[in-house]
């Protein structure tokens, strides 16, 4: 079962995915990004290629496709907040794209 982050962690974490261009939302604790593609196919080929990732991890985001760009949300709601899985799906979402 996943833990929250907290402390060092924690701090760690939100410095590299901020680098990256991801963004924290106190409210929920939860990071979001915007991904743009070329076209719809490359955005829903990425998200394809993202979806087994998280199946694999069983860790499923919230994201959204409008053409060529996907919004993607991670929080762990079985924690109420951000988890060591909301760090590993988010770099591997940016390696993929």
């Amino acid at each position: 079962m996943a833990t929250k982050l907290d402390g060092h962690d924690r701090d760690e974490g939100l410095t590299k995915l901020k680098a990256s261009g991801w963004t924290h939302d106190a409210d929920r604790d939860a990071v979001s990004k915007s991904f743009s593609f070329k076209n719809f196919v490359d955005a829903f080929g990425f998200m394809t290629r993202a979806a087994i990732h998280a199946e694999k991890m069983n860790h499923h985001p919230e994201w959204s496709n409008v053409y060529k760009t996907v919004d993607v949300t991670l929080t762990t709601h079985d924690v109420d907040g951000l988890s060591e899985l909301d760090l590993e799906l988010a770099k591997k979402f940016d390696e993929l794209a």
